[in-house]
């Protein structure tokens, strides 16, 4: 576990050097754009200091940060363009949001939790990202009226991924999640064309999983 530092600008260079980098991102756009995002704002007060650790953090009830390392290996692996438009599913306090508005063109951010909802869109407006509009709704449905997606990112693993939400992705789109299978969680990215649905393993993984994305035991009597 990385110690957390007493600046935030000295942490926030300690995440890259002792986190990201190590573990083989060397995309310069995602290095770039997580080092200038101030990370500590988007977490509660009492874990501003150690906003920059490399775990989840708990910032509501059931819901997470992404540890930063397994977030910059995401990135890196969609290659984010600079003219894209991206759905960023379970934004939470929206983290994630301000980190795609530098690397892509207009991000819509979907969550279920109203204070979430509340939080993630004053302090985006507050640091200055302007290309973000935080909606409140059924994660699990996404936003086909906001679609085209050319990338979709779930800020949380999930058990599924609907077709309905793969359909929301534009023609060269993909979609990248953890996705739990067989009880281990894998970093993967998905595609939709012409009614089939393809799945690349890209890396393991374990984040908490999404309730809202959960499987529901069956019972039988």
């Amino acid at each position: 576990m990385t110690k957390s530092l007493t600046s935030p600008t000295q942490a926030r260079y300690g995440m890259i050097e002792g986190q990201i980098r190590p573990n083989n991102v060397q995309d310069r756009r995602v290095i770039d754009a997580m080092a200038s995002v101030r990370r500590e704002k988007f977490v509660p007060k009492p874990l501003q200091g150690v906003a920059y650790l490399d775990e989840d953090l708990k910032i509501a009830d059931g819901r997470y940060m992404m540890e930063p390392m397994i977030f910059a290996k995401m990135l890196s692996a969609v290659q984010i363009k600079e003219d894209e438009h991206v759905l960023d599913i379970a934004c939470a306090s929206g983290y994630s949001s301000a980190v795609f508005s530098i690397l892509a063109e207009s991000v819509v951010s979907l969550e279920e939790d109203e204070e979430l909802a509340k939080t993630a869109t004053k302090t985006l407006a507050e640091e200055g990202y302007n290309n973000v509009a935080v909606v409140t709704g059924d994660m699990t449905k996404g936003l086909e009226k906001q679609g085209p997606f050319d990338l979709i990112f779930t800020g949380g693993s999930t058990d599924q991924i609907s077709d309905n939400i793969l359909k929301q992705l534009s023609e060269n789109g993909r979609l990248i999640c953890i996705l739990n299978e067989n009880g281990f969680g894998r970093a993967v990215l998905m595609t939709y064309k012409n009614n089939i649905r393809s799945k690349k393993i890209l890396f393991d993984a374990a984040v908490p999983t999404l309730k809202a994305f959960e499987i529901k035991p069956k019972f039988s009597f």
